[in-house]
């Protein structure tokens, strides 16, 4: 009898809680769709490039011929996704002097990989990782380990096995050296030492890498709710796994080592510490420690942000060295100041100048780090424009780095220092303002010696049948042929034919030469 009395409440209550949530969702889009709206009104009083009623700007993406400065840009129907994009150094330091937090739109992907990290942080916890973690990076500290980063370049006893063969093969395999030096630099294992359990975990590092970029260049793929269903999902979700096991492991076993007074002395006293030395050790104020989780997340953040940007960059500095003349210019400087050494020291960095300025003029042309984003924390922006809180502006560095405004003739490769008209946030290495890249420094020493000793042991001829397509490293690689070189020898007539041949097919605008 109660069920019966009951069962007409209970259906009506289903019913109004039925309508309730349509109500509510209803208001919900309809806050949505208005504050697209005023969005859409506030980056459309910035003149931009003609759209596409369904894609938006997504079918074409040359946007710096329309505007020279900043435009907007929206993708997908709907405006699915939509920020002001910007490309001169004065808009530049405006926004990214404000100390903003990052887009979580776009950095949410590295969550399930890197943990909250350097890269994610905001706020106070961002600020506090960054203090403890500093004390690692200074240049003094950074000179020891390129004796780790001069181990490193043994890999390319591969390649002279290449060379031997008379094949091009790809370059940006060089991604394999830059994890080994790292997982050195880090957990303290070279390519010698490593065991079963570090190569699956450089492994699941390289796949991680490339399935970040695939996902980054496909919209459908944003969603978590879709990505995870699809096999690129599940493949990540899996490659995590082994990625945090490997961290938590070492940890682990590193917390057990140091509690014994004698192995934190013999720790101190090593000519370099691995990066995990420095958050163990790290107290703050109050002689808090970081918990387990912000360790494993530093040190995955260190290595997912170490890995792609210097390989990506020592593959495209190499492309850019193709002109004999380029290459032997940088081998002889290397060579004067090596002198009767086979070593590169720490000091022998600084002296690098012509080297240096080749990386930065390689980094300018193809950035490691090609485009990043902030979030505005308050309505406010420059040259009287406003927009909205929550609003999304997109450094664009490679329209940066090419502004005809800032660099003369800016597709061409110049390694000549900068001109002293470029002004402050005209060059860019990784990122802008107080958010700067931390490890910066540590990557440029390690390109230093790497491609130092690359240049010293062979000679590089661009494959002229497969010119790269451009990507974070290459869609379809960066193929080269070898010459192996001995000491103070110096072949160039088999390469010099291959690069010339090479000249004749790229158009003249490439931006290489």
């Amino acid at each position: 009898m109660v069920p019966i009395l009951l069962s007409p409440s209970l259906s009506q209550l289903s019913l109004w809680a039925f309508g309730l949530i349509l109500v509510l969702g209803f208001l919900k889009l309809i806050c949505l769709l208005l504050g697209r709206q005023m969005l859409a009104k506030a980056m459309d009083s910035s003149p931009g490039p003609p759209t596409h009623w369904l894609f938006g700007h997504a079918l074409d993406i040359i946007w710096t011929r329309w505007c020279p400065c900043v435009h907007p840009v929206w993708l997908g129907q709907f405006r699915t996704v939509q920020f002001l994009n910007i490309y001169d150094p004065d808009y530049t330091k405006a926004v990214y002097s404000r100390g903003d937090p990052k887009a979580p739109d776009v950095f949410d992907f590295f969550l399930q990989w890197i943990g909250e990290g350097l890269l994610v942080l905001q706020g106070p916890k961002w600020f506090q990782h960054r203090k403890l973690l500093t004390p690692g990076f200074p240049y003094d500290v950074l000179k020891p380990y390129v004796a780790v980063f001069a181990e490193s370049t043994r890999a390319t006893d591969k390649w002279e096995e290449k060379s031997r063969e008379h094949k091009s093969f790809d370059i940006c395999g060089v991604g394999h050296m830059v994890l080994d030096s790292l997982m050195k630099c880090t957990f303290g294992r070279g390519k010698s030492g490593l065991g079963h359990r570090d190569r699956s975990y450089r492994l699941a590092v390289s796949d991680l890498s490339l399935l970040m970029q695939q996902r980054f260049g496909s919209f459908q793929y944003h969603k978590d709710s879709v990505y995870w269903l699809t096999p690129q999902g599940r493949h990540f979700l899996q490659a995590c796994q082994v990625a945090h096991d490997h961290t938590d492991q070492v940890i682990r076993e590193r917390n057990a080592a140091l509690q014994d007074k004698k192995e934190w002395e013999k720790i101190q006293s090593r000519r370099h510490l691995d990066f995990l030395d420095v958050p163990l050790g790290a107290r703050d104020e109050d002689g808090i420690e970081l918990p387990d989780a912000d360790l494993w997340a530093e040190v995955d953040t260190f290595m997912s942000e170490g890995h792609d940007t210097t390989t990506s960059g020592m593959s495209w500095f190499l492309y850019c060295m193709a002109l004999p003349e380029r290459q032997h210019r940088c081998r002889e400087e290397v060579r004067e100041i090596l002198g009767d050494r086979d070593s590169i020291q720490g000091d022998d960095l600084r002296k690098m100048t012509y080297l240096t300025t080749c990386l930065k003029e390689s980094f300018r042309l193809y950035p490691a780090v090609p485009q990043v984003y902030r979030q505005l924390s308050k309505p406010d922006f420059v040259d009287g424009r406003s927009l909205p809180a929550g609003s999304l502006i997109s450094l664009h560095i490679y329209a940066h780095h090419r502004n005809s405004a800032v660099w003369l003739d800016p597709k061409v490769f110049d390694p000549l220092p900068f001109p002293e008209n470029v002004v402050v946030f005209a060059f860019i290495l990784f990122s802008a303002g107080p958010r700067n890249c931390l490890a910066q420094q540590f990557a440029m020493n390690k390109m230093n010696v790497v491609t130092a000793l690359c240049l010293l042991c062979f000679e590089f001829a661009l494959e002229p049948s497969r010119p790269p397509i451009q990507s974070l490293c290459s869609k379809n690689g960066i193929h080269f042929h070898l010459k192996a070189l001995g000491p103070g020898s110096e072949r160039k007539e088999p390469a010099e034919m291959l690069i010339r041949e090479e000249l004749e097919r790229r158009p003249s605008d490439s931006g290489l030469f």
